[in-house]
C-alpha cells in the first residue's frame, strides 16, 4: 500500500489540487476512486467513516486523515518542505490567494463547469450570475499575473497549485479561455514543472 491515499476523482478540481502536488512532490501515493455521481459522499457510511461534510478529496497518511484541498497542500507543504512560503511575508500571502481561490476564482468556476458543462443543464438566470463571478475572480488573477510568473513571485508555491485546479479541464463553460492570455502562460509554467500531469491522467483510476 502506498504512504499516502487520496480518496477523489479525476472529474474533479479541488481533487487534482491534492493529486498534483503529491506528484510534483514525488510522494508515494495512489488514487482511491471515489464514485460521486451516485452519491457515495452522500452516504451516511461516507460522513461517518471519511469525511463529515460529504466532499472530497480525502488524503490518509498513516493514521492521519484530511479533507479540504487547502488543508492538504498546506499539510503536505509542510511535511515535504515543496511550494511553501520561504517567510511569513509569504505564508501570509499563500494563504490570501488560496482563500481568495476557495470562495471565488475556483468556487464560481466549478459551480458554473458542474451545471452548465457536465450536468447540460443549459443557460439560466443561476449559470449567468455564475460565469459573471468567475469572469470577475478570473479577471482578477489575470491582472496579478501580468507582472509576475507565479501568484506568489517568482517560484511556484501551493497558492498555485490551489488556482490551478481546474484551469486544464476543457469542459464548456461559456468562458472564452483566450481572452485570459496571462492565465493561459501560467497555467503553462505550471504543465512545464516536472512530474506534471493531466488531470484524467494522473486520476485516471478514480472515477
Amino acid at each position: 500500500m502506498a504512504e499516502y491515499r487520496l480518496h477523489c476523482m479525476k472529474e474533479s478540481g479541488n481533487c487534482y489540487k491534492a493529486a498534483l502536488m503529491l506528484q510534483l512532490c514525488g510522494c508515494d501515493w495512489e488514487p482511491v476512486g471515489i464514485d460521486y455521481f451516485n452519491g457515495a459522499t452522500r452516504e451516511a457510511a461516507f460522513r461517518d467513516e471519511f469525511n463529515e461534510m460529504g466532499e472530497i478529496p480525502v488524503l490518509d497518511h498513516g493514521e492521519r486523515r484530511l479533507s479540504q484541498s487547502g488543508v492538504i497542500l498546506t499539510y503536505l507543504a509542510g511535511i515535504t518542505g515543496k511550494f511553501a512560503g520561504r517567510n511569513e511575508d509569504e505564508k501570509l500571502e499563500i494563504l490570501r490567494w488560496m482563500l481568495f481561490d476557495n470562495h471565488k476564482f475556483t468556487s464560481y468556476y466549478a459551480t458554473l463547469r458542474f451545471l452548465f458543462g457536465l450536468q447540460k443543464c443549459g443557460e439560466t438566470p443561476v449559470t449567468e450570475f455564475l460565469r459573471g463571478r468567475a469572469l470577475g475572480a478570473w479577471t482578477v488573477v489575470e491582472k496579478h499575473l501580468a507582472s509576475r510568473p507565479f501568484l506568489v513571485g517568482e517560484i511556484p508555491t501551493i497558492a498555485d497549485l490551489s488556482l490551478a485546479g481546474y484551469v486544464y479541464y476543457t469542459d464548456e463553460t461559456g468562458i472564452d479561455r483566450a481572452a485570459f492570455p496571462n492565465i493561459n502562460a501560467w497555467a503553462g509554467r505550471i504543465a512545464a514543472l516536472p512530474g506534471w500531469q493531466h488531470p484524467y491522467s494522473l486520476m485516471s483510476t478514480a472515477s
